[in-house]
């Protein structure tokens, strides 16, 4: 009964997390890694207690549905990630490119600090 709650929550904040990652609302994202976290330790406190051979089958589909939620969740996540590694890529080339191109030294040997 408890281990139920505790997967209904995770399923939850599961659920949220992905559909503002897909909405691209990122505003929330330490919230939920803190309220997944938790929901982790509790089930893994449960689980370590329980006989996990014992479950019936529909708390055995209930794992395997929340686990293609992760699944989900994570490839949301990892999409994310690369688009940040992207933009922050781009962004360093832009500023390597505006340092080779003597952008800034001709400021600097204007104002005195050049060689």
């Amino acid at each position: 009964m408890m281990l139920m709650k505790s997967l209904d929550r995770l399923e939850e904040t599961l659920d949220q997390e992905t559909a503002a990652l897909m909405a691209r609302d990122l505003s929330n994202l330490e919230e939920f890694n803190r309220r997944k976290s938790q929901c982790l330790l509790e089930i893994s406190r449960m689980v370590r207690t329980a006989d996990v051979h014992a479950l019936d089958q529909k708390a055995t589909k209930r794992l395997q549905d929340l686990q293609a939620k992760i699944e989900t969740n994570q490839d949301m996540l990892q999409r994310h990630m690369q688009a940040v590694q992207e933009v922050a890529s781009i962004i360093s080339n832009a500023i390597q490119k505006a340092e080779s191109d003597s952008t800034y030294s001709a400021y600097m040997n204007k104002a005195g600090f050049g060689a």
